[in-house]
Protein backbone atom coordinates (compact mmCIF):
# COMPACT_ATOMS: atom_id res chain seq x y z
CA UNK A 1 0.00 0.00 0.00
CA UNK A 2 1.35 3.41 -0.89
CA UNK A 3 1.80 5.85 1.99
CA UNK A 4 -0.79 8.62 1.94
CA UNK A 5 -0.52 12.12 3.30
CA UNK A 6 -3.60 13.86 4.64
CA UNK A 7 -3.09 17.60 4.84
CA UNK A 8 -4.79 18.62 8.04
CA UNK A 9 -5.59 21.27 10.56
CA UNK A 10 -5.89 19.05 13.57
CA UNK A 11 -6.00 19.56 17.27
CA UNK A 12 -6.53 17.73 20.50
CA UNK A 13 -10.28 17.19 20.46
CA UNK A 14 -11.25 13.56 20.24
CA UNK A 15 -14.30 11.39 20.02
CA UNK A 16 -14.19 8.23 22.12
CA UNK A 17 -14.81 5.25 19.88
CA UNK A 18 -15.28 1.46 19.83
CA UNK A 19 -11.67 0.43 19.51
CA UNK A 20 -9.96 3.76 19.53
CA UNK A 21 -10.92 7.37 19.34
CA UNK A 22 -11.17 10.34 17.06
CA UNK A 23 -8.12 11.67 18.81
CA UNK A 24 -7.51 15.23 17.71
CA UNK A 25 -10.85 15.45 16.05
CA UNK A 26 -10.34 18.89 14.61
CA UNK A 27 -9.03 17.63 11.40
CA UNK A 28 -9.24 19.45 8.15
CA UNK A 29 -7.49 18.07 5.09
CA UNK A 30 -7.10 16.24 1.83
CA UNK A 31 -4.80 13.56 0.42
CA UNK A 32 -1.56 14.11 -1.44
CA UNK A 33 0.65 11.49 -3.09
CA UNK A 34 3.98 10.72 -1.48
CA UNK A 35 6.61 13.37 -2.11
CA UNK A 36 4.15 16.10 -3.13
CA UNK A 37 3.85 19.57 -1.64
CA UNK A 38 5.10 20.57 1.77
CA UNK A 39 5.37 17.97 4.46
CA UNK A 40 7.23 14.96 5.69
CA UNK A 41 7.05 12.40 2.91
CA UNK A 42 10.76 12.71 2.21
CA UNK A 43 11.64 11.82 5.79
CA UNK A 44 9.54 8.67 5.73
CA UNK A 45 10.43 7.61 2.22
CA UNK A 46 14.23 7.45 1.96
CA UNK A 47 14.02 7.21 -1.83
CA UNK A 48 12.66 10.76 -1.79
CA UNK A 49 15.85 12.06 -0.18
CA UNK A 50 19.35 12.44 -1.58
CA UNK A 51 20.79 9.93 0.93
CA UNK A 52 21.84 6.48 -0.16
CA UNK A 53 20.43 3.57 1.83
CA UNK A 54 22.25 0.60 3.26
CA UNK A 55 20.84 -2.67 1.93
CA UNK A 56 21.65 -4.30 5.27
CA UNK A 57 19.86 -2.05 7.75
CA UNK A 58 17.56 0.13 5.68
CA UNK A 59 19.06 3.14 7.47
CA UNK A 60 20.32 5.96 5.21
CA UNK A 61 24.11 5.82 5.05
CA UNK A 62 24.58 9.31 6.46
CA UNK A 63 22.43 8.39 9.49
CA UNK A 64 23.91 5.00 10.35
CA UNK A 65 26.27 6.33 13.03
CA UNK A 66 23.45 8.39 14.59
CA UNK A 67 21.21 5.33 14.81
CA UNK A 68 23.84 2.97 16.27
CA UNK A 69 22.57 3.52 19.87
CA UNK A 70 19.04 2.72 18.72
CA UNK A 71 20.03 -0.59 17.14
CA UNK A 72 22.28 -1.34 20.11
CA UNK A 73 19.31 -0.88 22.44
CA UNK A 74 17.10 -2.97 20.14
CA UNK A 75 19.60 -5.82 20.32
CA UNK A 76 20.03 -5.63 24.12
CA UNK A 77 16.23 -5.86 24.53
CA UNK A 78 16.13 -8.95 22.34
CA UNK A 79 19.13 -10.55 24.05
CA UNK A 80 18.65 -9.66 27.71
CA UNK A 81 15.09 -8.54 28.53
CA UNK A 82 13.57 -10.91 31.08
CA UNK A 83 10.23 -11.58 29.34
CA UNK A 84 10.87 -13.16 25.95
CA UNK A 85 9.95 -13.11 23.17
CA UNK A 86 9.38 -9.37 22.82
CA UNK A 87 6.90 -8.04 20.28
CA UNK A 88 8.83 -6.30 17.52
CA UNK A 89 5.76 -4.45 16.24
CA UNK A 90 5.08 -3.04 19.69
CA UNK A 91 8.73 -1.95 20.01
CA UNK A 92 8.61 -0.27 16.60
CA UNK A 93 5.37 1.57 17.40
CA UNK A 94 6.73 2.60 20.79
CA UNK A 95 9.81 4.06 19.14
CA UNK A 96 7.66 6.15 16.80
CA UNK A 97 5.53 7.27 19.76
CA UNK A 98 8.65 8.42 21.59
CA UNK A 99 10.05 10.23 18.58
CA UNK A 100 6.82 12.18 18.05
CA UNK A 101 6.38 12.92 21.77
CA UNK A 102 9.93 14.28 22.02
CA UNK A 103 8.88 17.28 19.91
CA UNK A 104 6.69 18.50 22.75
CA UNK A 105 3.75 19.32 20.47
CA UNK A 106 0.40 17.76 21.51
CA UNK A 107 -0.78 17.87 17.88
CA UNK A 108 2.23 15.97 16.53
CA UNK A 109 1.78 12.29 17.31
CA UNK A 110 1.53 8.68 16.19
CA UNK A 111 -1.72 6.81 15.56
CA UNK A 112 -1.84 3.04 15.82
CA UNK A 113 -3.49 1.19 12.92
CA UNK A 114 -6.67 0.86 14.98
CA UNK A 115 -6.75 4.54 15.94
CA UNK A 116 -6.06 5.65 12.36
CA UNK A 117 -8.83 3.46 10.97
CA UNK A 118 -11.31 4.81 13.48
CA UNK A 119 -10.23 8.41 12.96
CA UNK A 120 -11.16 7.99 9.32
CA UNK A 121 -14.44 6.26 10.20
CA UNK A 122 -15.55 9.21 12.31
CA UNK A 123 -15.76 11.43 9.25
CA UNK A 124 -18.24 8.98 7.75
CA UNK A 125 -20.46 9.96 10.68
CA UNK A 126 -20.97 6.49 12.13
CA UNK A 127 -19.06 4.76 14.94
CA UNK A 128 -19.47 3.27 18.40
CA UNK A 129 -18.57 4.80 21.76
CA UNK A 130 -19.87 7.31 24.29
CA UNK A 131 -19.99 10.21 21.83
CA UNK A 132 -17.98 13.12 23.22
CA UNK A 133 -15.27 15.41 21.92
CA UNK A 134 -12.36 15.42 24.37
CA UNK A 135 -9.03 17.16 24.94
CA UNK A 136 -6.22 14.73 25.78
CA UNK A 137 -3.41 17.25 26.28
CA UNK A 138 -4.00 18.36 29.87
CA UNK A 139 -3.33 16.77 33.23
CA UNK A 140 -6.66 14.97 32.87
CA UNK A 141 -8.72 14.19 29.79
CA UNK A 142 -11.32 16.96 29.44
CA UNK A 143 -14.78 16.81 27.91
CA UNK A 144 -15.00 19.54 25.27
CA UNK A 145 -18.49 18.79 24.05
CA UNK A 146 -20.86 15.80 24.18
CA UNK A 147 -22.43 14.97 20.83
CA UNK A 148 -26.13 15.76 20.61
CA UNK A 149 -28.20 12.69 21.44
CA UNK A 150 -25.15 10.64 22.44
CA UNK A 151 -24.77 8.46 25.56
CA UNK A 152 -22.39 11.10 26.91
CA UNK A 153 -25.02 13.81 26.62
CA UNK A 154 -27.77 11.61 28.05
CA UNK A 155 -25.50 10.78 31.00
CA UNK A 156 -25.17 14.50 31.74
CA UNK A 157 -21.52 15.07 30.78
CA UNK A 158 -20.72 18.75 30.22
CA UNK A 159 -18.00 20.83 28.61
CA UNK A 160 -15.13 21.23 31.06
CA UNK A 161 -15.70 17.94 32.88
CA UNK A 162 -12.44 16.17 33.73
CA UNK A 163 -12.12 12.37 33.66
CA UNK A 164 -10.17 11.66 36.86
CA UNK A 165 -11.04 7.97 37.14
CA UNK A 166 -12.26 5.05 35.05
CA UNK A 167 -13.99 2.01 36.49
CA UNK A 168 -12.64 2.89 39.93
CA UNK A 169 -9.05 3.38 38.76
CA UNK A 170 -7.37 6.74 39.43
CA UNK A 171 -6.24 8.45 36.21
CA UNK A 172 -3.82 10.87 37.87
CA UNK A 173 -0.58 10.91 35.90
CA UNK A 174 -1.92 8.55 33.23
CA UNK A 175 -1.22 9.70 29.63
CA UNK A 176 -4.21 10.78 27.58
CA UNK A 177 -3.88 7.98 25.05
CA UNK A 178 -3.91 5.41 27.85
CA UNK A 179 -6.99 7.03 29.37
CA UNK A 180 -8.86 6.84 26.09
CA UNK A 181 -7.88 3.20 25.67
CA UNK A 182 -9.61 2.49 28.98
CA UNK A 183 -12.78 4.30 27.93
CA UNK A 184 -13.21 2.52 24.59
CA UNK A 185 -15.36 -0.56 24.19
CA UNK A 186 -18.15 -2.11 22.11
CA UNK A 187 -21.72 -0.85 21.90
CA UNK A 188 -23.82 -2.17 24.76
CA UNK A 189 -20.93 -2.35 27.22
CA UNK A 190 -20.63 0.03 30.17
CA UNK A 191 -17.91 2.27 31.52
CA UNK A 192 -17.94 4.25 34.76
CA UNK A 193 -16.19 7.62 34.60
CA UNK A 194 -15.22 9.55 37.71
CA UNK A 195 -15.84 13.21 36.87
CA UNK A 196 -14.43 16.38 38.40
CA UNK A 197 -16.61 19.38 37.58
CA UNK A 198 -15.95 23.05 38.28
CA UNK A 199 -18.27 24.36 40.95
CA UNK A 200 -18.94 20.87 42.37
CA UNK A 201 -17.14 20.13 45.63
CA UNK A 202 -16.62 16.38 45.16
CA UNK A 203 -15.89 14.15 42.21
CA UNK A 204 -18.75 11.88 41.18
CA UNK A 205 -19.27 8.77 39.08
CA UNK A 206 -21.18 8.57 35.81
CA UNK A 207 -21.94 5.16 34.30
CA UNK A 208 -22.39 5.25 30.53
CA UNK A 209 -23.57 2.52 28.18
CA UNK A 210 -21.63 2.74 24.94
CA UNK A 211 -23.69 2.77 21.74
CA UNK A 212 -23.50 2.98 17.98
CA UNK A 213 -23.47 6.67 17.19
CA UNK A 214 -24.70 8.05 13.91
CA UNK A 215 -24.03 11.74 13.40
CA UNK A 216 -25.58 13.30 10.28
CA UNK A 217 -23.09 15.63 8.66
CA UNK A 218 -25.72 18.30 7.93
CA UNK A 219 -29.19 18.90 9.39
CA UNK A 220 -31.69 21.56 8.35
CA UNK A 221 -35.19 22.83 9.01
CA UNK A 222 -37.41 25.88 8.66
CA UNK A 223 -37.92 28.02 11.76
CA UNK A 224 -40.80 30.34 12.59
CA UNK A 225 -41.06 33.62 10.66
CA UNK A 226 -39.79 31.81 7.54
CA UNK A 227 -36.19 31.62 8.76
CA UNK A 228 -33.93 28.77 7.66
CA UNK A 229 -31.68 26.75 9.98
CA UNK A 230 -28.70 24.57 9.06
CA UNK A 231 -26.51 22.67 11.51
CA UNK A 232 -23.14 21.25 10.42
CA UNK A 233 -21.94 18.56 12.83
CA UNK A 234 -18.62 17.70 11.19
CA UNK A 235 -16.70 18.69 8.06
CA UNK A 236 -16.58 15.24 6.50
CA UNK A 237 -16.33 13.65 3.08
CA UNK A 238 -19.94 14.35 2.08
CA UNK A 239 -20.59 17.56 4.02
CA UNK A 240 -20.21 19.99 1.12
CA UNK A 241 -22.56 17.96 -1.09
CA UNK A 242 -25.12 17.55 1.69
CA UNK A 243 -24.91 21.24 2.59
CA UNK A 244 -25.48 22.34 -0.99
CA UNK A 245 -28.39 19.94 -1.40
CA UNK A 246 -30.11 21.08 1.79
CA UNK A 247 -29.42 24.75 1.09
CA UNK A 248 -31.00 24.34 -2.32
CA UNK A 249 -34.17 22.88 -0.76
CA UNK A 250 -34.36 25.53 1.96
CA UNK A 251 -33.89 28.40 -0.48
CA UNK A 252 -36.83 27.24 -2.59
CA UNK A 253 -39.07 28.66 0.14
CA UNK A 254 -37.30 32.04 -0.16
CA UNK A 255 -36.44 32.27 3.57
CA UNK A 256 -35.94 35.72 5.08
CA UNK A 257 -32.72 34.76 6.89
CA UNK A 258 -30.49 31.84 7.83
CA UNK A 259 -28.97 30.46 11.04
CA UNK A 260 -25.76 28.42 10.59
CA UNK A 261 -25.14 26.30 13.69
CA UNK A 262 -21.52 25.24 14.27
CA UNK A 263 -21.82 24.51 17.98
CA UNK A 264 -20.02 21.38 19.11
CA UNK A 265 -18.44 20.94 15.68
CA UNK A 266 -14.92 19.63 16.29
CA UNK A 267 -13.77 20.12 12.70
CA UNK A 268 -13.15 18.22 9.50
CA UNK A 269 -11.34 18.40 6.18
CA UNK A 270 -9.81 21.65 4.98
CA UNK A 271 -11.21 21.35 1.47
CA UNK A 272 -14.66 20.88 3.02
CA UNK A 273 -14.22 24.07 5.07
CA UNK A 274 -13.33 25.98 1.92
CA UNK A 275 -16.41 24.61 0.14
CA UNK A 276 -18.63 25.45 3.12
CA UNK A 277 -17.36 29.04 3.38
CA UNK A 278 -17.83 29.40 -0.38
CA UNK A 279 -21.57 28.79 -0.01
CA UNK A 280 -21.84 31.92 2.16
CA UNK A 281 -19.03 34.24 0.99
CA UNK A 282 -18.80 35.31 -2.66
CA UNK A 283 -15.09 36.17 -2.95
CA UNK A 284 -11.79 36.57 -1.14
CA UNK A 285 -9.44 34.39 0.90
CA UNK A 286 -10.95 31.71 3.13
CA UNK A 287 -7.82 31.02 5.18
CA UNK A 288 -4.06 31.53 5.18
CA UNK A 289 -1.46 28.95 6.15
CA UNK A 290 1.72 30.45 7.60
CA UNK A 291 4.83 28.28 7.66
CA UNK A 292 7.90 28.34 9.88
CA UNK A 293 9.88 30.39 7.38
CA UNK A 294 7.22 33.11 7.39
CA UNK A 295 5.79 32.32 3.97
CA UNK A 296 2.04 31.99 3.50
CA UNK A 297 -0.29 30.02 1.28
CA UNK A 298 -3.83 31.25 0.70
CA UNK A 299 -7.01 29.31 -0.04
CA UNK A 300 -9.61 31.33 -1.92
CA UNK A 301 -13.38 31.23 -2.07
CA UNK A 302 -14.83 29.04 -4.83
CA UNK A 303 -17.44 30.72 -7.00
CA UNK A 304 -21.09 29.74 -7.21
CA UNK A 305 -22.20 29.84 -3.56
CA UNK A 306 -25.94 29.51 -2.98
CA UNK A 307 -26.31 31.66 0.15
CA UNK A 308 -23.96 34.61 -0.33
CA UNK A 309 -26.60 37.32 0.15
CA UNK A 310 -29.20 36.01 2.62
CA UNK A 311 -29.02 37.57 6.13
CA UNK A 312 -26.85 35.22 8.22
CA UNK A 313 -26.11 34.48 11.89
CA UNK A 314 -23.60 31.83 12.99
CA UNK A 315 -23.84 29.97 16.31
CA UNK A 316 -20.58 28.89 18.02
CA UNK A 317 -19.42 27.59 21.40
CA UNK A 318 -16.34 26.18 23.14
CA UNK A 319 -16.73 22.97 21.13
CA UNK A 320 -16.48 24.86 17.81
CA UNK A 321 -12.97 24.08 16.58
CA UNK A 322 -10.59 24.17 13.63
CA UNK A 323 -12.58 23.76 10.39
CA UNK A 324 -15.64 25.29 12.00
CA UNK A 325 -13.47 28.11 13.38
CA UNK A 326 -12.16 28.72 9.87
CA UNK A 327 -15.76 29.04 8.70
CA UNK A 328 -16.83 31.35 11.54
CA UNK A 329 -13.65 33.42 11.24
CA UNK A 330 -14.06 34.03 7.52
CA UNK A 331 -17.73 34.98 7.88
CA UNK A 332 -16.84 37.34 10.73
CA UNK A 333 -13.87 38.96 8.99
CA UNK A 334 -15.91 39.74 5.87
CA UNK A 335 -18.84 41.04 7.90
CA UNK A 336 -20.96 38.48 6.11
CA UNK A 337 -22.89 37.55 9.25
CA UNK A 338 -22.98 37.95 13.00
CA UNK A 339 -21.41 35.41 15.39
CA UNK A 340 -23.43 34.44 18.48
CA UNK A 341 -22.54 32.17 21.41
CA UNK A 342 -19.36 31.68 23.43
CA UNK A 343 -15.65 31.83 22.56
CA UNK A 344 -14.57 28.96 20.33
CA UNK A 345 -11.95 26.33 21.14
CA UNK A 346 -8.92 28.05 19.60
CA UNK A 347 -7.29 25.48 17.30
CA UNK A 348 -5.03 27.29 14.85
CA UNK A 349 -2.28 24.91 13.73
CA UNK A 350 -1.95 22.79 10.61
CA UNK A 351 -0.85 19.16 10.44
CA UNK A 352 0.16 16.70 7.76
CA UNK A 353 -1.31 13.23 8.15
CA UNK A 354 0.58 10.38 6.56
CA UNK A 355 -0.36 6.72 6.49
CA UNK A 356 2.70 4.58 7.26
CA UNK A 357 3.75 1.71 5.05
CA UNK A 358 2.66 -1.87 5.77
CA UNK A 359 -0.57 -0.67 7.44
CA UNK A 360 1.33 0.41 10.56
CA UNK A 361 -0.91 3.35 11.38
CA UNK A 362 -0.19 6.99 10.64
CA UNK A 363 1.63 10.05 11.90
CA UNK A 364 0.55 13.67 12.12
CA UNK A 365 3.06 16.53 12.20
CA UNK A 366 2.41 20.24 12.74
CA UNK A 367 3.73 22.11 9.72
CA UNK A 368 2.01 25.52 9.86
CA UNK A 369 -0.37 27.90 11.61
CA UNK A 370 -3.59 29.05 10.02
CA UNK A 371 -4.89 32.62 10.00
CA UNK A 372 -8.27 34.16 9.26
CA UNK A 373 -8.69 36.35 6.14
CA UNK A 374 -7.76 39.41 8.21
CA UNK A 375 -4.60 37.66 9.42
CA UNK A 376 -5.88 36.83 12.90
CA UNK A 377 -4.07 34.08 14.79
CA UNK A 378 -6.70 32.26 16.86
CA UNK A 379 -4.59 29.47 18.38
CA UNK A 380 -5.42 29.18 22.10
CA UNK A 381 -7.50 32.34 21.70
CA UNK A 382 -10.48 31.27 19.63
CA UNK A 383 -13.09 33.29 17.77
CA UNK A 384 -14.78 35.90 19.96
CA UNK A 385 -18.52 36.12 19.21
CA UNK A 386 -20.05 39.44 18.21
CA UNK A 387 -22.75 38.67 20.77
CA UNK A 388 -21.77 36.59 23.81
CA UNK A 389 -24.70 34.48 24.99
CA UNK A 390 -24.20 31.90 27.75
CA UNK A 391 -26.60 29.31 29.08
CA UNK A 392 -27.75 29.51 32.68
CA UNK A 393 -28.59 26.42 34.72
CA UNK A 394 -32.24 27.43 34.41
CA UNK A 395 -31.94 27.60 30.61
CA UNK A 396 -30.59 24.07 30.57
CA UNK A 397 -33.30 22.84 32.92
CA UNK A 398 -35.98 24.48 30.78
CA UNK A 399 -34.26 23.28 27.58
CA UNK A 400 -34.32 26.86 26.39
CA UNK A 401 -31.88 27.54 23.54
CA UNK A 402 -31.10 31.17 24.33
CA UNK A 403 -28.36 31.30 21.71
CA UNK A 404 -30.72 30.28 18.92
CA UNK A 405 -33.32 32.75 20.22
CA UNK A 406 -30.70 35.52 20.05
CA UNK A 407 -29.84 34.51 16.49
CA UNK A 408 -33.50 34.76 15.49
CA UNK A 409 -33.77 38.15 17.18
CA UNK A 410 -30.72 39.43 15.28
CA UNK A 411 -31.97 38.11 11.95
CA UNK A 412 -35.27 39.90 12.40
CA UNK A 413 -33.39 43.11 13.22
CA UNK A 414 -31.19 42.68 10.14
CA UNK A 415 -34.20 42.18 7.94
CA UNK A 416 -36.00 45.15 9.46
CA UNK A 417 -32.88 47.30 9.15
CA UNK A 418 -32.88 48.06 12.88
CA UNK A 419 -29.70 46.20 13.87
CA UNK A 420 -27.26 48.59 15.56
Amino acid sequence: MNPKIKYTLIGCISVILLAGMFSSGLLVGWAFPVGSGRGISGLLNPSATTSTTSSDSGTPTNLQMLFEPFWQTWQVIHDDYVDQPVNDTTLMQGAIHGMMDSLGDPHTSYMSPEEYKLEEQVLSGEYEGIGAYIDTTGEYVEIISPITGSPAEKAGLKAGDLIVGIDGEDMTGIPGDVVHSKVIGPAGSQVTLTIRREGVDKSFDVTITRAKISVPSVESKTLEDNLAYIRINIFGDDTARELRSQLSELLKANPRGLVLDLRGNGGGYLDTAIEVVSEFVDKGVVVYEEYGDGTRHEYKVQSGGLATEIPLVVLVDEGTASASEITAGAIQDYGRGKIVGTTTYGKGSVQNWMALINDQGAIRVTIARWLTPNGRQINEVGIQPDYVVEFTEQDLTDKKDVQLLKAIELLNEMIAGTLK
